[in-house]
């Protein structure tokens, strides 16, 4: 279950990508949002807090919280969030379909554990599939995910969202992933699973995700053809 406050975070970042809080308008007053969510001020706050972080909002003193989010002009991923494709496709208005092209069991051997991060012999589940916005074929993923921590995945649920299957179904709380981005030559696999075109180079996000825990749950490498590649990040100056 997820906390009050990313409940309200939420809501309000719903309310301004759907345009009820428009770009450069100012939301609602402390008082007023925590009346309306009825919430402490320090849970308000939180809230506040992580939509300022994830870009959507800028504090104005003596005048409140302004809106600073615009929408992007093509699919835009959040590198500092953590979404499923499902959820980015959603928020960007576009239809997305997930295919997935094999899924397996595995065990890491010591290659496959210096390059993923999982220790050597650990059970995983490796799956390939092909994520689709608005009918074309734009993203490859493989992953590798914790086969313990995961009882009763199948395909059928992979092509829908794993991680709203480990959060709504198993109660599991995803906690941090952290990610590289990089530039490659397309391979003979990507020029498979993308439509392509006559783009030679993907971009390539690779990520390693852990639970509240701390335990490293899921590896991936998504590779992206470039034009519907915009990775969106917030950066603040602590002073």
């Amino acid at each position: 279950m997820q906390s009050i406050y990313y409940e309200i975070y939420k809501d309000l970042r719903d309310r301004i990508i759907a345009g009820e809080y428009p770009y450069q308008s100012f939301i609602p007053s402390e008082n007023r949002l925590v009346e309306q969510y009825q919430c402490s001020h320090n849970t308000l706050r939180k809230s506040l807090t992580v939509l300022r972080l994830h870009g959507f909002t800028q504090p104005i003193h003596g005048k409140g919280v302004k809106v600073i989010w615009q929408p992007a002009r093509k699919a835009n991923f959040a590198l500092g969030a953590i979404e499923t494709f499902k959820e980015a496709a959603a928020r960007n208005h576009l239809t997305s379909r997930t295919a997935v092209r094999s899924f397996s069991s595995v065990v890491a051997d010591e290659a496959l554990a210096q390059r993923t991060g999982f220790e050597s012999g650990t059970r995983l589940l490796r799956i390939e599939r092909v994520r689709y916005l608005d009918g074309v074929a734009v993203v490859f993923d493989c992953n590798y995910l914790l086969e313990q921590l995961m009882p009763g995945l199948t395909p059928q649920i992979v092509e829908d969202s794993v991680y709203a299957y480990l959060e709504d179904e198993l109660g599991m709380v995803i906690s941090t992933s952290n990610r590289t981005v990089t530039v490659e030559y397309a391979s003979p696999e990507d020029r498979d699973a993308l439509d392509l075109l006559d783009f030679d180079m993907v971009a390539v996000v690779s990520g390693r995700t852990f639970n509240e825990k701390g335990v490293m749950f899921e590896y991936t490498i998504s590779r992206h053809r470039p034009d519907y590649f915009t990775f969106h990040n917030t950066a603040i100056r602590e002073c």
